[in-house]
């Protein structure tokens, strides 16, 4: 659930997860690849099985604070490292986000 009663259907909270992510440290940390570069992090969703499909993205709580490079890396615009590991990273990053928010009051479980 986010604050405020709101859940990730309703529009504007997308934005505000979005807006959330800018300006963050990169919590998806592919090594060899992460540039470690704040100023270039936006919100990277994770594409899955059902959850989306082609123009059609997850909802924005299925998604990870990431710095440009990795977020080029886990939609493969880059192939630095095995697809499936990015995937890893990216998931793990999603955890890691979604923790911030929660200890941030931006979320609520």
């Amino acid at each position: 659930m986010i604050k405020n009663g709101c859940d990730w259907q309703q529009g504007g909270i997308m934005a505000d997860l979005r807006k959330a992510a800018r300006g963050r440290e990169c919590q998806v940390r592919i090594p060899g690849v992460c540039n470690g570069n704040p100023e270039t992090s936006v919100l990277a969703h994770i594409r899955l099985a059902g959850l989306c499909g082609t123009g059609i993205k997850p909802p924005d709580l299925i998604a990870t604070i990431a710095c440009s490079a990795c977020h080029d890396e886990i939609d493969r615009r880059t192939h630095f490292v095995d697809a499936g590991y990015a995937k890893e990273c990216a998931l793990e990053g999603m955890a890691r986000t979604q923790v911030i928010w929660l200890k941030e009051g931006v979320i609520k479980a």
